[in-house]
């Protein structure tokens, strides 16, 4: 799982594509962010393991939640449908 990357003689800091196996928190929709929003986390986890958790709802609940990983980029119903379409989604691990 790629918390940080590696900043010892700057190797492997920029890999191209997703990363899917970034670390990644799932939080409930108007969780109120703010300084403790780590803490308002509800599961924490590879974000192509959140991907999958969030796909497998029903498409009505889907839009409760959504998934937040480094830089703390938010992603939300929409986006994790289309991300668990493409190719190169991990349909396992």
């Amino acid at each position: 799982m790629t918390d940080h990357p590696s900043t010892y003689k700057a190797e492997d800091t920029n890999r191209p594509g997703i990363q899917w196996d970034d670390r990644a928190f799932l939080h409930a929709t108007g969780d109120g962010d703010g300084v403790l929003d780590g803490a308002k986390s509800i599961r924490s986890g590879t974000f192509s393991e959140l991907i999958r958790q969030i796909v497998a709802l029903p498409e009505e609940d889907r839009k409760k939640y959504y998934i937040e990983k480094a830089g703390d980029r938010e992603f939300h119903a929409e986006e994790i449908s289309a991300l668990a379409a493409r190719s190169d989604f991990p349909k396992e691990g």
